[in-house]
């Protein structure tokens, strides 16, 4: 990524490669924040590109840490966003952070081998991990599964393509995992691992049910092989019992709210721009 700065409502916001170590320091040296919260990476889980995968997710964040140490900024809280597929498939549900990690793809192997090597770092920094199980709401790309599911009832779409519809996973709303992150910024808590959840899974089936509630749409659903992965993980449902304990009552909108909002959002913009194609 090009190296750039630039104002957005009076906030200066600098643009720059997570791999470009020299070029973070100069940043962090300059703008010497109080909180750091690192969400930078690939975070598709099926990214077709290995290299890129380890390169941002694992060497991106090292370059992170280095670059924080080397510009003495002395953030009072640093997180580092990891990810509930570390766990893999768990006998146990839901899963605590204490479950032995089973990772199954390159994308959670490469979070697993982050959390490793951010742990070298926590007598040095005030780190905190979360592993964040999977959300959603406006704005996220089509690629993800709830907004794809929402885009074809938008357009009205006769059929619809997926791949296993008995997965579950557990889904928040991407304004309340919003809120928790900045709860945990707050909170004393560091050298830890916690995950970020509702507790409550939902499966692909439920989600098409509740667009077909919300839109009145029927839709014909088609199972295509390809996107059937041979090592699928079944349910991914995590425990927020450490959660709570740092942060207090875990705000949590129900999985049909959020589907709701995605898909009002996505038909207003649609009118939007059919109303101006039509000027």
């Amino acid at each position: 990524m090009e190296n750039r700065q630039t104002c957005i409502n009076g906030a200066v916001e600098y643009l720059c490669d997570i791999n470009d170590q020299m070029r973070l320091t100069e940043i962090l040296a300059k703008v010497k924040p109080d909180v750091i919260i690192h969400l930078a990476g690939i975070s598709f889980a099926v990214h077709d590109n290995t290299r890129e995968i380890y390169q941002a997710n694992l060497l991106g964040t090292l370059s992170l840490l280095k670059a924080i140490e080397d510009s003495k900024c002395c953030p009072y809280k640093v997180i580092l966003a990891s990810s509930a597929h570390v766990y893999g498939n768990q006998a146990q549900s839901p899963i605590l952070e204490s479950c032995i990690p089973a990772p199954v793809s390159d994308y959670a192997v490469s979070k697993l081998a982050m959390e490793h090597m951010a742990r070298l770092w926590f007598d040095r920094l005030p780190i905190l991990v979360t592993r964040p199980f999977n959300y959603t709401g406006v704005g996220q790309t089509a690629m993800f599964l709830p907004p794809k599911i929402v885009n074809h009832f938008v357009r009205r779409a006769p059929e619809i393509e997926l791949g296993n519809l008995d997965v579950a996973r557990d889904w928040s709303d991407v304004r309340d995992v919003t809120l928790i992150y900045r709860r945990l910024l707050e909170c004393p808590a560091h050298g830890v691992v916690v995950n970020i959840c509702s507790g409550i899974s939902y499966s692909l089936q439920y989600v098409l049910e509740t667009m077909i509630k919300i839109t009145g749409h029927q839709i014909k659903v088609r199972v295509n092989p390809e996107f059937v992965r041979l090592n699928e993980v079944k349910e991914l449902r995590g425990e927020n019992s450490l959660l709570q304990s740092l942060i207090g009552n875990i705000p949590r909108r129900p999985l049909q709210e959020t589907l709701a909002w995605m898909y009002e959002s996505e038909l207003s913009l649609t009118g939007a721009i059919a109303g101006e194609a039509k000027q």
